[in-house]
């Protein structure tokens, strides 16, 4: 009887890793874990899109820009997770550090609005999403 394993990140950071690569048009190892998409690594919106496409492709796992959007938000209403401004409040924060493990409010040098909070997204955080899809389809 053949033993069927759950995936682990490391066997989805490879994969993650060539994607962002041919989407972007950069060398692999500029994307390293703690890079992150749309700031270090100069993706843009259509960029994350094909990523996700192409990850997809290789790994028979679908991740959408709304499961991005779901995990960085946490299901917390807009009206609770920012001001009226837009800028990250003290509930958001607090989930935003639950999910990135690599953001420390502390670092900003200025309020984080909603539009920067994807900006917060790396190739660490997709991998782990990733994982986390894949051992959930698995298990279906």
């Amino acid at each position: 009887m053949s033993e069927t394993l759950t995936p682990t990140s490391t066997d989805y950071f490879s994969a993650v890793q060539a994607a962002i690569a041919d989407a972007l048009g950069i060398d692999e190892a500029e994307a390293v874990p703690e890079a992150t998409l749309l700031g270090q690594l100069g993706a843009e919106s259509i960029d994350l899109l094909d990523i996700l496409f192409r990850i997809e492709r290789t790994t028979k796992v679908k991740i959408t820009v709304a499961d991005i959007a779901a995990l960085l938000q946490g299901g917390i209403p807009d009206e609770e997770f920012g001001d009226e401004n837009e800028v990250v409040n003290d509930t958001g924060l607090t989930h935003l550090e639950k999910v990135l493990p690599q953001f420390d409010r502390s670092q900003l040098s200025e309020p984080l609005t909603a539009e920067g909070v994807l900006g917060l997204f790396t190739v660490q955080n997709l991998t782990d999403l990733l994982t986390e899809r894949a051992a959930a389809q698995h298990t279906a």
